[in-house]
Formats: structure tokens, sequence, C-alpha cells
């Protein structure tokens, strides 16, 4: 129980005041008049005054409420590192048991996890949310358990009570990181961009030699190994190998005694684009497709085009030497001898011998394609005859051999089983579907010319026709060749007969002469999205095996693959964690990072509690490493400080639930207002007698 006195004015204050100031006044002039009944006059007004005021006595039946102690627990990928999880469980016991022997006193726990999407150690939103659910008035006192990493200090809310934390880690805790300070989206092919890296010790770090070894490794391939400093920016010039995405690994190895190996390591994701595609188009005679493929590559702007055109038919005789059918010199020497290597595809486009080409310069193309480049073939009946490119140095490179026939006939174009899977070919068969959703088989339009060829054993026969082979490809060396036996493909361009996919056709044969990624035949990748990766293992293969992850812990996953379509193989694998991944099948192997390789967790491992200073310093709290023992529990007042050597406070509320409230009249307005009635007429009646 608890009584007060309070008032209930029947009139504002302001009218009460006014009326004091009045009875002051009047019984002033009685006494400064000499009137014997001023100090009755005066207890009249008091009277009338205090009836006026409405005292009453308030009785409340209160039942204590106990204090509540916060404890906010940090349960982040980096509080998991070396013994810091069984420190912070030995605290939070430790601070059950001397809040449990306090009277009135009660704890409340919180733990928290990584935020979503590599957000870090949200320590101040869990902070706020447990302080959202308990009344301010309540509680006494807050307690953190954290390494003192966390990523919202700015959001730290007002605090009700006196802040603690105690720091988990030791004293003698170091770590290393790979840090990659700037690496762009993309990049040119052939030409150089600048990386920085560093790698850095942090902590309590032993003595090291000044220098590191460092290894970078390209789409999962071979590392390469050197040495760099430590503790110092590193510029790194890098050319990318192919276009498309390429994948750059940079690593540390680990060192006996630092926290964790997860951030010694950094993926880079770069896409390769190229500048300009140089291409050499060789036309031959004069036919009705001739403009197919320089109409194709000058409508790409990033192609370079440099077309050598032979303008006369061979059957025309008019007695002018080969040397001067041009207007001006054509460089074919610059071309074939000096500039060969500065293009990326090289198109005959029903060429033959005409001595205006030495055989130098054939065997100059052989040996660019074996260094490296690309050669494609679109044969006509001039590849059958006796000075067909195949009877040069070329032939060595070509992926099949004239039978000197020439079918001329109407056929349509197949896919091989072969081609139905290589992804030049692959999906442009497609069946079509009826109104009743029926499929039905692809009609592609006619042809009417194939060149009969002997395919060589290494090449692979996408298309086919009534000669036999009538697409092959090949790899020579470093470099791609491909053999169209037929000059009939720009009929599909034209639309005769229904037409056909040309346009797809050729641009992805170009693609993959070029050595475009998305077209490789074998090849093994993962799409992130999010913690979730479709993984694509394409090849020429009708089965292939299950897929091996390597997470960055170590532990390793195997993944069956199902067939979406043809030579394409598919799954969707939700990733346990964020980090580095390598994926490998047979002989494929790719590399990739769903969020960053070292997740924010690992970007700072040490412990430090710097951050939190700020936060537990208006209410006078303290910070408190765990390895020097536990603290005591004490009491503080509010405003005093709450933390000294060995202890930390808490201040207690006194909160209270108010159950019943009884409100009693000390003194009734009538009862007053008669004994102000009362004292006037007795002035009144001394005044009078005197």
């Amino acid at each position: 129980m608890n009584g007060t006195v309070i008032f209930d004015p029947l009139l504002p204050w302001a009218a009460l005041a006014a009326l004091a100031a009045l009875t002051i006044l009047a019984a002033a002039l009685a006494l400064w008049r000499g009137l014997p009944g001023w100090w009755l006059r005066v207890l009249a007004g008091l009277a009338l005054i205090l009836g006026l005021s409405n005292p009453a006595l308030r009785r409340e039946e209160r039942q204590p409420l106990s204090d509540i102690v916060v404890a906010v627990v940090d349960e982040s990928a980096s509080q998991g590192l070396s013994d810091r999880p069984a420190q912070a469980e030995a605290a939070l016991e430790d601070l059950r048991r001397k809040v449990a022997a306090r009277e009135n006193t009660e704890l409340r726990v919180v733990r928290l996890g990584d935020a979503p999407e590599d957000g870090g150690t949200q320590l101040m939103g869990a902070l706020s949310e447990a302080l959202a659910e308990e009344p301010a008035g309540r509680v006494a006192g807050i307690v953190m358990l954290t390494d003192g990493r966390l990523h919202d200090a700015a959001r730290a809310p007002d605090l009700p009570a006196p802040a603690h934390v105690l720091l988990t880690g030791r004293e003698s805790d170091w770590d290393r990181r790979l840090v990659v300070r700037n690496a762009p989206a993309f990049a040119i092919l052939g030409e150089e961009v600048e990386l920085t890296l560093r790698v850095e010790d942090s902590g309590a770090a032993p003595a090291s030699g000044g220098t590191v070894p460092l290894t970078i490794a390209v789409d999962g391939g071979e590392p390469m190994r050197f040495e760099v400093p430590l503790g110092r920016d590193i510029r790194l010039p890098v050319a990318l190998p192919h276009g498309g995405m390429n994948v750059l690994q940079f690593a540390t190895p680990e060192v006996e005694g630092e926290l964790t190996a997860r951030n010694n390591q950094s993926v880079v994701q770069i896409n390769g684009v190229r500048d300009r595609l140089r291409v050499l188009l060789v036309s031959g005679e004069p036919y009705a497709g001739e403009r197919t493929w320089r109409n194709l590559l000058k409508s790409d702007p990033s192609v370079d085009l440099v077309h050598f055109t032979i303008l006369r038919p061979p059957e025309k005789q008019d007695g002018v030497p080969v040397e001067e059918l041009s207007l001006i010199a054509f460089p074919t020497r610059e071309l074939f001898i000096e500039k060969i290597d500065e293009f990326d595809l090289i198109v005959f486009d029903r060429y033959r011998r005409r001595g205006i080409l030495p055989s130098e310069y054939f065997a100059n193309v052989a040996r660019y394609v074996e260094e490296g480049g690309a050669v494609l073939v679109t044969a006509g009946p001039e590849y059958a005859g006796v000075d067909s490119i195949f009877r040069s140095p070329l032939g060595f490179v070509l992926p099949g051999a004239p039978s000197a026939r020439v079918v001329e006939r109407a056929f349509r174009p197949e896919l091989t089983e072969l081609g139905a899977r290589h992804p030049v070919t692959a999906g442009l068969a497609d069946p079509w579907l009826d109104a009743e959703d029926a499929p039905l088989e692809p009609h592609w339009g006619r042809w009417f010319r194939q060149v009969q060829i002997d395919p060589t054993q290494s090449a692979t026969v996408a298309l086919t026709g009534p000669g036999g082979p009538l697409l092959a490809l090949d790899r020579v060396g470093d470099g791609r060749v491909a053999l169209l036996a037929s000059d009939q493909v720009w009929l599909w361009g034209r639309g005769y007969d229904g037409g056909g996919p040309q346009l797809d056709l050729l641009r992805r044969l170009a693609h993959w002469m070029m050595k475009e990624p998305e077209l490789e035949e074998e090849a093994l990748w993962a799409e992130p999205s999010g913690l979730t990766m479709r993984i694509v293992r394409r090849s020429l293969a009708e089965k292939i095996g299950p897929v091996s992850v390597t997470g960055p812990d170590g532990g390793e996953t195997e993944v069956p693959l199902e067939e979406t379509e043809p030579g394409r193989f598919e799954a969707i694998w939700a990733a346990p964690m964020m980090g580095l991944y390598r994926l490998s099948e047979g002989d494929q192997s790719a590399v990739i990072a769903l969020g960053p390789a070292a997740p924010r967790e690992f970007e700072e491992t040490t412990a430090d509690g710097a951050v939190l200073e700020e936060i537990v310093a208006p209410a006078r709290g303290g910070i408190k490493a765990i390895e020097e023992g536990l603290p005591a529990l004490r009491e503080v007042r509010p405003g005093r400080p709450a933390a000294g050597r060995g202890w930390i406070g808490i201040t207690p509320r006194g909160a209270y639930r108010t159950l019943d409230l009884t409100m009693i009249p000390l003194v009734p307005a009538w009862a007053m207002l008669l004994l102000a009635a009362a004292l006037m007429i007795g002035a009144w009646l001394r005044e009078a007698r005197r």
C-alpha cells in the first residue's frame, strides 16, 4: 500500500492564486485600519481556498515488478572462431547464476547469428528488438557477449540502463587476410587491367620475413606462385585469357596459429570483352550467296572486316595478267604473312587457287591455325577440283578431303547425333508444335548442291546431306577449323522454301571458332542466386558423372545432374554457407563465389571492443575481457559509474504494477465553505461590538 495527498482544485489554479492575493490584500487593509477581526478574515480566506483546492488522500495497492537484465549473445560466424563459443557460454552461465542470486531480478537472453545476404553481425538491431519487447522502466542493465565485431553500430538505440560488454577472444589471437582493394567488372581482351591486392596481419601476429606466398589461378586452373610483401599494396597487371567470364582466384596459404583461413583467399570475376573482332574474308568467284558472309559480318559494329575478293570468274579469258586484276596492288603479303596473327578469323568463301596466293601463304595460314587461329571454308564445286585449296599446304589442317564428287539435287540438311548435342547446332532443329501441341519435325528449306567430303578422324560432323558430311568441325593444335561443304546456305537467308536458321548457324559457327566460352563443347559452370547455384555441364557425351562440389570449409558433396536437353546437364543445389566453391567433373573444373569468397564476418576476426566504447560510455558502462576473469555484479545508483575493476553494475528500477486505487477527500468543500462563512461572521460581530 502507498498513500499520498493530492489536490484536484474546483477552480483553475490561477483563480485560486488570485483569490489568495485578494485575501492578503483584504487582511492588509483591515490591519492598516486597525480592525480587530483582521485575523479572522485571513482564516476565512484560507478556509475558502483550502476547500476550493479539494485535497484528497490517494491510496494505491501496488504489486512490485522484477528488474530485467538483458543479455545479448553474439553467435555470428566470427564468434565461432577458436574457443569463443565456450567463453561466451561460460560467461552466460555465470551471469545466470549471479542474476538468480539476486531478489526480484530476471535475465532475458537474446541470441543472434549472421544477418542474411552477408549483412554481418547486426548486434544493435538485435538489442533494439530486445529492448522493444521489455518495459523501459524495468530494464536494470544490459550485457553483450561478443567479440566486438559488429556492422550496425550506427543503429545503436537509446539505452535505459547501464550497458556492458563481456569481450570474447584472447590477447594472443592473430589472423592473416587477403584483400582485393579494386577490381573492374569487365576488361578488354588483349589489354592489361590493374588489380590492387594486399596481404596483411592483424592482432598479435608473429614476426615474419617480410614476404608471404601468393597463388593466382584462372578459371580453377593450375595456380601460379609468387612471393609478395606483407602489409603493402601490390599492383598486379592482368591480361584476361579469353572472352566471357574469367574467374581469378587469389590465395595465400594458412599459417599455423592464425584464427581462420576463410579470409586467406579472394575471388574476382571479370567479364572479358573483345574490343574489335578482326575478320579476313577471302571471296572467290562471284555467286548468288557471295555477300552472305559480308552482310553478316558488317552487321556487327564490333567487327573489323577486311574483304579480299576476286571479281573475275576464271573462265573469262581477256589476256590480263593475274597480278593486274585489281586497280591497286592488294597487300597480300602484308595480310597473309606480316599481319595474319592480328586476325581472329579467316573465311575462305568458294576460293580456289589461282596463283595469286603462293603456297607459302597457305602454309602460313596453316601455321596460324595451329598456333590458335581460326579458319572457316565455305565450299562450292571448286573445292572438288584440281585447284581446290585442300590441295595446298592449308589442306593439312582442314577437317575434310574432297572426293571430287559434287551432288546436285534438292535436299534438306539434317542434324547428326553429335550435331544435336554440339553447341554450334544444338537447338537449331527444335520441333514445331501443331494446333494440338503435338511435336512436328522441323521444316528447313532445301539446298541443291553439296560437295562430297571424307572427314578426318578427329573431325566432328554436325550436319549431313545426301553426299555425307555437310558441316565438319575440328581442333588443330590450339586453333579451330570448320568446313561447310555447300555454298547454298544463302537460300535460308532468302527464305526459299521456308528458309532456315542461317543467321543463328553462321553466328554460332563464327563465335565457336573464336573460342567464345558459351559455345565450348565441354564446359562446366555455375550460375549463382543467393546461396543457391545452378550447376550446368555441357558435354558431347551421352552420360556424365556427378559433379564434386568442395565448399569453403573443405567438405565435399557429390551432386548428380540430369539431362535437360541434348548435351546439357543441370542441377540446382543449395549451398550451406557463403564462400568459395570448387566444382569438378572429369577433366572440367570451375570456381564460383556465393557472396564474397571471404564473407563480411571474416573481414576482421580479432576481438576488439573499440566500436562499442562509444555505445556503452553514455550509461557509464564498461568493457571487460572474459580472458581476464568474469566480473562481479553490483547495484549502482542512476548516474553513478556502473563499472570498475572486476565488477559491473546494474541500476535497480523499483518498478511496480498498480492493482487498486482509492481516493478519500480530506476536507469536504461544503464544510470549508461553512467554516469560512462562520469566520467572516465572527469577524464582523467582533468589529461591530467594538
